[in-house]
């Protein structure tokens, strides 16, 4: 058997070669209800200013400025109060000389104001308040259009809708959104050494744990993914079975016979649906013979057999591709900076990707490699929330030193905010 020649390429360009790609899902618009997460594709504009009118950011009086002239300790102005006005609700009356009217938070200013008296800054007595300090024109007052005006592009082709920009959809009454859809993930993992979850141990078998994981990872983005069984370990039923999901599905995401072992099917496979190898090996551990391949507009990887390979291909090539055929502007892996808790003394010919727990407490970012973590590790991706990132050719790192850090999870908080 010839081995075909794996030659590493960098992670960075690995990525590039994915989401060059012309492979694109197609637009359609969905319920608001339901577009969380989806990428936005066309620009958002505003469809009329924000505020629409001048309003109260807080509760108190609406006067006139001008009236507030000369007021201090000793010489306190006196306002009587004409109306009371909540948000919802407009005052039908003009604000004259030394009048004011009651307003709640979001409330239209009413004719003749120009200022906010917040509640705290008065002393009432009955139907007039007095007031120590003037107010300028315009002071406490939400002015119109002073967030958006009508025409502004308030969210942008490319955009992840998040629950911030649901609340702008919402804004301007969208009940449907463009989008562009999510692709469907067909996962199959291969071996004929793994057995179903449900099922007893065998000598020399282990339970598919990678199947589940990626289930899981591509329920956190909320993507459609079935899976796939080959029933006999033959070239044969391999082909059939990924030609099979390739015309149901946008990915097909395979884990194990990525290595260059006896029973090594894919390369054989790829060859007989004609797909192109974008890249066979990776320099980078764990993980470097992560396989993607192209076919009929079908996104085709090869990930690593070990679970935490496995994890780390996903974070670092699926997720990207998934942005990328959403036409997504940001679509690589977002790193942030920390300092290592503890030392990692072992050698890094190439970039080392390590399970490990983030923390930000007393506003530093700390981070902490957690447990066993060869590339057949499982348990420490449980307690893991990100990925450190050392840099190849390197001879290992001390504590205190500055990392690149990828982050997996959203629980990064050890302790409560201290505001």
């Amino acid at each position: 058997m010839v081995v075909e020649k794996r030659k590493p390429i960098p992670i960075k360009e690995a990525i590039e070669r994915i989401v060059k790609q012309d492979i694109y899902t197609q637009q359609n618009n969905i319920s608001l209800e339901d577009s969380l997460g989806y990428v936005l594709a066309e620009d958002i504009v505003a469809t009329y200013d924000i505020p629409r009118f001048n309003k109260s950011p807080y509760d108190g009086f609406a006067i006139r400025s001008e009236d507030s002239a000369g007021a201090f300790s000793k010489n306190r102005k006196t306002f009587k109060v004409i109306d009371h006005i909540g948000a919802g609700t407009v005052s039908h009356k003009t604000v004259e000389e030394n009048e004011a009217v009651r307003i709640m938070t979001g409330a239209q200013i009413p004719e003749g104001a120009d200022a906010v008296v917040m509640f705290e800054q008065t002393v009432e007595n009955g139907d007039t308040f007095t007031i120590r300090k003037p107010f300028e024109e315009n002071e406490n007052v939400s002015l119109k259009g002073e967030e958006t005006k009508t025409g502004d592009i308030v969210l942008k082709k490319g955009q992840v809708i998040n629950p911030g920009a649901i609340a702008v959809l919402a804004t301007y009454g969208y009940t449907e959104v463009p989008v562009f859809l999510k692709p469907s993930i067909a996962v199959i993992a291969t071996g004929s050494e793994l057995l179903n979850v449900d099922e007893e141990l065998q000598p020399g078998k282990i339970r598919n744990s990678n199947g589940p994981m990626i289930q899981a990872l591509a329920d956190k983005m909320r993507l459609t993914i079935e899976p796939y069984s080959i029933q006999q370990d033959d070239l044969e039923s391999s082909i059939q079975v990924i030609t099979k999901a390739m015309k149901d599905h946008d990915i097909v995401i395979t884990t194990g016979g990525v290595s260059v072992g006896d029973y090594d099917f894919l390369p054989k496979i790829y060859k007989a649906i004609q797909a192109e190898v974008l890249f066979n090996k990776i320099a980078m551990r764990p993980g470097s013979v992560t396989t993607v391949a192209v076919a009929n507009k079908t996104y085709l990887f090869g990930l690593s057999g070990n679970p935490s390979a496995c994890f780390t291909g996903f974070e670092l090539f699926v997720k990207p591709a998934v942005q990328h055929m959403m036409q997504a502007k940001a679509v690589y892996p977002q790193v942030v900076k920390a300092t290592l808790m503890e030392d990692f003394a072992k050698a890094n010919p190439f970039t080392r990707f390590i399970r490990a727990t983030a923390s930000f407490t007393h506003n530093c970012a700390t981070v902490v490699p957690s447990g066993f973590n060869k590339s057949g590790a499982v348990v420490a991706i449980a307690h893991s929330n990100a990925m450190i990132m050392l840099p190849g050719g390197t001879r290992g790192f001390k504590a205190g030193h500055t990392v690149d850090v990828i982050l997996t999870e959203s629980n990064v908080f050890e302790e409560e905010l201290s505001l």
